[in-house]
């Protein structure tokens, strides 16, 4: 019988409280302790659960660390757990940069430490399928599909951390951030795009970054996928997805099947899993992706296995989003990246 896999969190902001909770419902999964810089002790972490100020305090036994911190804090604290031999398990994405993710996945191999990244919807039923569909080749000829991320936050939600809307820290606006996990289930069925062209431009917010754009992206055999990723449309809609192919045509709504068009096959999806809606706020209220991510990730490093969503399978979000900002053509809007090239 397989020991406890405790699990060190570091980071004690919203998404943290999301760990806690499917960490709970999953036997021999512990969050043996948690570092909080702030020290702010989250209300549904166990009461003997202790705090830390750094992981270099930590003295809870733990096999690996979840940094549940911003997005651009990701490398120096993987590079600090690998080096104490520590498997890592970070929230989406992996990082901000091309440069960062390479730094933090060469020394994971020179230690010889899982990383791995918290793409939680891959997880989901639908899009299992879909994957499944798309390599078995039952969908024929694929012909063009539209992801589309409108979301809406307000002011407040900028100002309630700093670096949010940033490009230091959170890595740009609503593409790496709130639409993420699309630009990873994009990059997961399809793969990387062999021309990205994009628009990118800051309609409402006072941030640094966009808060509104569009891209194309045009795959082998002539596929085109629109991507649109966006803040500023009130109230918010849930995350739409259309495929168009040789069989037919299927629609996906947070993840779920909602029309269904493909010749000679019923929908082979099960419906029964809650999937966030992100649409309107950030906090994340069901924990089922997560709960299968944190089971497969004490799996595989128990198994000697790659997890379910391996760096170098992960990484591809952050590589798609960096080709975006790369090639915007919006005069009125330049990113740090085009001044670079």
């Amino acid at each position: 019988m397989n020991r406890d896999f405790n699990y060190l969190l570091v980071g004690s902001g919203g998404i943290s409280e999301t760990y806690i909770k499917a960490a709970s419902k999953l036997d021999g999964i512990n969050i043996s302790g948690m570092v909080s810089r702030s020290g702010i002790k989250s209300s549904v972490i166990p009461k003997e659960t202790k705090v830390y100020s750094c992981m270099r305090e930590a003295n809870s036994p733990y096999d690996s660390v979840i940094l549940a911190t911003p997005n651009g804090t990701h490398m120096d604290l993987a590079l600090e757990a690998a080096n104490n031999g520590k498997h890592i398990l970070t929230e989406k994405v992996l990082e901000i940069t091309p440069e960062r993710m390479d730094k933090m996945i060469d020394f994971c191999k020179v230690k010889k430490v899982v990383l791995a990244v918290t793409f939680q919807r891959r997880m989901s039923p639908g899009n299992l399928t879909l994957k499944n569909l798309l390599e078995t080749g039952l969908l024929g000829k694929l012909y063009f599909a539209s992801m589309d991320v409108r979301f809406y936050r307000d002011m407040e939600y900028y100002d309630s951390a700093g670096y949010r809307g940033g490009w230091n820290i959170d890595g740009g606006g609503p593409f790496i951030q709130q639409a993420a996990h699309n630009a990873d289930l994009l990059c997961w069925w399809f793969g990387m795009p062999q021309l990205v062209t994009s628009l990118l431009h800051r309609h409402v917010h006072d941030i640094e970054a966009y808060d509104h754009g569009s891209a194309l992206l045009q795959y082998k055999n002539g596929f085109q996928v629109n991507f649109t990723a966006s803040t500023i449309c009130r109230p918010g809609f849930p995350t739409r997805f259309e495929l168009h192919t040789e069989k037919g045509s299927l629609l996906m709504e947070n993840d779920r099947f909602t029309r269904w068009e493909i010749e000679g096959m019923d929908n082979p999806s099960d419906q029964d899993f809650e999937v966030h809606d992100g649409a309107a706020s950030a906090k994340v209220s069901d924990t089922a992706g997560h709960e299968a991510i944190l089971h497969d990730f004490a799996e595989a490093v128990r198994g000697n296995r790659e997890p379910a969503v391996p760096a170098s399978s992960g990484r591809m979000a952050t590589d798609l989003v960096h080709e975006i900002y790369l090639r915007n053509q919006n005069p009125l809007f330049r990113t740090p990246h085009q001044s670079k090239t």
